[in-house]
């Protein structure tokens, strides 16, 4: 057996240590042999660590707000371990039948230990159990679907308050999550269960952190499809479009020359009846006003300050304006645009097309409006029309070509991955007035196949003789084609035109399926011209990039923009203003 020291030095020890503050930390004691001790019985180390261990986990199942610390839990330990040796009596601990409410950071008095039975002594937890709460009504009833409405809303977090980095613990699965929360279809949708909702506003931003060697080793002119960290790779594909689709808003309108614009251009491009707007529009105008800045103003002020102009190009009366999310501009090319005319004597553009070609992440985009002649029976000149405008358009000119196989020289639209070819296409109804008349009195709801059956478009496509290729989505509208002014009745003047489908929105891509059709619709809400606007609204498959992509390094009109915007701001404090007014100069009427 090991030799221990005299059982007098052992006890003069054990007091000094008792008078020291159960606060201060001191050096280990020294074992103590078996059957030595003041209360007759000892504690040996493995005990105390087992006891300690309990006493945490105790602690840990009456804490559920897990509120005390640890400091606190080794600070009474200490000092109930200490008070106990000192006096040689076993722990105190509060007892557990009759559970008092007490104070968490308080000590027990010495008159409870008084009073307490020594037969219960090693049953009492250190910490109170408190018994479960007992709600006084019924729940109400939640639906077991996981995306019901009451059920989500019970749980959801405010779009300001989401801990970003609880979500990014929750596992690999929620890593493209993480980096996706500037997405405002995933902020409406999220549902978290235990996040805290106190202390989020002022520690989380949406901008992710940069790290200094990312900084130093990242370069966004570098890095291929495969590379890690490319501007118009996969990663920062993935990052801003989850499922790898965009969304596309594309009008069409003859504005028949008019100086006057409409007073608001809302139903134009942000009608009520989508839930979203879209990431670009592209706006064809033939004919257009002219003022042609005016018109472009128009259209930031309409849109607002989420939205920046890429780029604008004009042919004479053509106008073709295509706009961006502010936030996306950095993943777009340099824009190329391209113009053709279709008139014999070309210093009259009005009829012809302009084109605007550029890349966004890997997926190449062309736009083309154009205004086709004109003529009930002139189906022959507006083939020839599009014959010539696909062999002239001049496009792309720098832009890397994303698939070249698939390409001619012959045909621009098979040079880039999505095509939109919207405009005045001029084509028309096969039918008399009267009849066409007859056929819309007669069709149900938006079941306009009875009239599209003479439709001279649709006849030649089948035909194989215009717009190879391309497709165009079901059509439930009336005809676009020609009205008084101001009203929604046809043409009511000596030439009594037949009312027909001028106005159209085509499509094509290279791959099947990569457009998908969300709306295809018209207009009726603006009435400043004999034609109504044509509105088609889709969603666009991307694919990642190539460092071969000339990058537009985030341009666009910063002076249209800030005179969109100023403008914006003028006509929402004039409408404050005139609702003051209103209800200053508002009286009550009362009868005595």
């Amino acid at each position: 057996m090991p030799n221990f020291p005299s059982a007098k030095l052992l006890q003069d020890e054990h007091n000094k240590d008792a008078k020291l503050s159960p606060f201060q930390p001191r050096p280990p004691s020294l074992p103590k042999p078996v059957g030595l001790g003041m209360g007759g019985k000892n504690i040996s180390f493995d005990e105390k660590v087992r006891g300690r261990r309990l006493r945490n986990s105790q602690e840990s199942l009456t804490d559920p707000g897990e509120t005390g610390s640890s400091t606190d839990s080794l600070k009474e330990d200490t000092s109930s371990n200490g008070q106990g040796l000192a006096s040689g009596c076993p722990l105190d601990l509060p007892p557990m039948e009759t559970p008092s409410f007490r104070i968490r950071t308080d000590s027990f008095s010495e008159t409870d230990n008084e009073h307490s039975d020594p037969n219960k002594e090693r049953l009492k937890p250190s910490r109170i159990i408190l018994s479960p709460l007992q709600s006084t009504g019924t729940y109400p009833p939640l639906e077991n679907s996981a995306a019901s409405t009451s059920l989500r809303t019970t749980n959801r977090i405010d779009r300001d308050c989401l801990d970003y980095s609880a979500v990014g613990r929750r596992g690999r699965g929620s890593e493209r999550l993480q980096r996706n929360l500037s997405d405002s279809r995933l902020l409406d949708t999220m549902v978290s269960d235990n996040a805290s909702v106190h202390s989020m506003k002022s520690t989380y931003s949406v901008l992710n952190p940069i790290r200094p060697r990312d900084v130093r080793n990242r370069s966004f002119l570098e890095g291929s499809v495969l590379g890690n960290g490319a501007l118009l790779g996969a990663e920062e594909l993935d990052r801003y479009f989850p499922e790898r689709r965009l969304g596309i808003y594309v009008a069409t309108w003859n504005m028949q020359g008019e100086k006057g614009l409409p007073c608001n251009l809302d139903d134009l491009l942000l009608p009520t009846d989508t839930d979203f707007a879209q990431d670009v529009y592209v706006i064809g105008v033939q004919e257009g006003c002219p003022d042609r800045r005016e018109w472009e103003i128009r259209l930031q002020e309409t849109l607002g300050p989420y939205y920046v102009m890429l780029y604008a190009a004009a042919h004479g009366v053509l106008y073709l304006t295509v706009f961006v999310r502010r936030d996306l501009i950095w993943f777009c090319s340099e824009v190329e645009h391209a113009t053709v005319t279709t008139r014999i004597i070309s210093h009259i553009k009005t009829k012809g097309a302009v084109g605007i070609g550029f890349t966004f992440f890997g997926t190449s985009f062309l736009f083309i409006t154009s205004h086709f002649t004109s003529g009930d029976s002139k189906v022959y000149e507006r083939i020839l029309d599009y014959n010539k405008i696909i062999e002239a358009l001049a496009l792309p000119r720098n832009l890397p070509d994303t698939n070249p196989y698939r390409s001619t020289t012959s045909d621009v639209t098979t040079r880039f991955d999505e095509v939109f070819w919207f405009g005045d296409f001029n084509f028309r109804l096969n039918k008399a007035r009267g009849e066409v008349e007859a056929i819309l009195n007669q069709v149900m709801g938006a079941d306009m196949s009875p009239l599209l059956q003479h439709d001279q478009l649709l006849k030649e496509m089948k035909e194989g003789s215009i717009f190879k290729g391309f497709q165009e989505a079901s059509i439930h509208f009336p005809p676009t084609y020609k009205f008084d002014i101001g009203c929604d009745v046809y043409d009511t003047t000596t030439k009594q035109r037949t009312p027909s489908y001028t106005d159209r929105i085509l499509y094509r891509n290279r791959q099947a399926d990569d457009i998908k059709v969300v709306k295809y619709m018209s207009c009726l809400s603006i009435k400043t011209s004999d034609h109504r606007p044509v509105i088609g609204m889709f969603q666009v498959k991307l694919r990642p990039g190539r460092d071969n992509i000339p990058l537009g390094a985030g341009q666009f009109d910063r002076s249209l923009y800030l005179e969109g915007i100023r403008r914006r701001i003028t006509r929402e404090l004039k409408k404050r203003e005139a609702a003051m007014k209103n209800q200053n100069n508002s009286t009550v009427c009362t009868i005595s």
